[in-house]
């Protein structure tokens, strides 16, 4: 985020994830033009020149690392993890850990004050909970119970760091009072925050204000999209274009004479880090690490977009 462009002009009723695509969209163009071999006529191969290939982790742009400045105790850093839909939750529990790492190693900081976790699939419908949930059919009924049992699952990792001291404090994302009624009971550190969308911020559910209070959670509000960067946007992002990274070629069933990597992009995850500094109330570090994988391309780990 420190490398995009200072003020973004957000067109009314955009979605919440305009922030991220302009980030992403000003961090791959400085990049490029940074390291731009020609200037007019860059070739698709030139990605290699402002990007960094790990084994067959490839960095979109090359990843520097920009530490917090100020001693750790000075700050408040706070992330919120992204879990995707068709992700399998084994996959979830795998990368759970390696998006901590990105955000530690970026901030230069051994432990993150508060995680907060959004589940694919959950959002929050105030005048459904006021009005109960008796004429919920039996499909939709075992649907909520495979849910939470991958939400419980996930978030056994999150306690295990938590138990290690990387992670003060856990929260979740549009968890209704049902919801988290079925959720406490299961795990062993229980979510100290619970975000609810700013849409719905004005009209909290009574027994939800209820609920957190009598359990010591606090609300937050947040206005970030349940389905934060699409498929086709990251393909658009990462294709060809004035715009684009050039890096994956337009289509998945690309053919040899078509420029760029070749193979169908499926994103695993988004995580989105805060770093304030508590007696200003200044961000001094915000950014975002997308983790995507490309199937024909690179099939263990996944490219890395910061």
């Amino acid at each position: 985020m420190c490398s995009s462009q200072a003020i973004v002009r957000r067109p009314l009723f955009s979605k919440s994830n305009i922030e991220l695509i302009n980030a992403l969209r000003a961090n791959f163009a400085a990049y490029q033009h940074h390291h731009s071999l020609s200037g007019a006529n860059q070739e698709i191969s030139d990605y290699r020149h402002w990007t960094h290939q790990d084994n067959d982790t490839l960095y979109v742009p090359s990843w520097r690392p920009t530490p917090l400045t100020e001693p750790r105790d000075s700050y408040d850093v706070t992330a919120k993890l992204f879990f995707l839909p068709s992700i399998p939750t084994e996959r979830r529990c795998k990368h759970t850990r390696e998006a901590i790492d990105l955000v530690l190693k970026e901030l230069g900081i051994e432990s993150i004050d508060l995680l907060i976790v959004s589940y694919p699939g959950v959002s929050l419908d105030a005048d459904d909970e006021d009005e109960g949930s008796a004429d919920e059919d039996e499909s939709a009924r075992s649907d909520e119970t495979q849910g939470l049992d991958a939400q419980v699952r996930t978030w056994l990792v999150l306690e295990s760091l938590h138990e290690q001291g990387v992670i003060s404090q856990l929260g979740v994302s549009e968890f209704s009072s049902e919801r988290l009624s079925k959720f406490l009971p299961k795990v062993k550190v229980r979510p100290t925050v619970d975000q609810i969308n700013v849409k719905d911020c004005c009209v909290v559910p009574k027994s939800l204000i209820v609920y957190a209070k009598e359990n010591n959670i606090e609300l937050l509000t947040h206005a970030d999209c349940t389905d934060i960067l699409p498929p086709g946007t990251t393909r658009e992002l990462l294709g060809p274009g004035k715009d684009s990274a050039n890096i994956i070629a337009a289509r998945p069933d690309a053919g040899p004479e078509d420029l760029g990597l070749k193979g169908d992009i499926e994103l695993q995850w988004v995580v989105k880090y805060t770093a304030v500094v508590k007696n200003r109330g200044v961000i001094e570090n915000k950014g975002y690490f997308a983790v995507g994988q490309l199937g024909s391309c690179i099939e263990e780990k996944p490219a890395q977009s910061a």
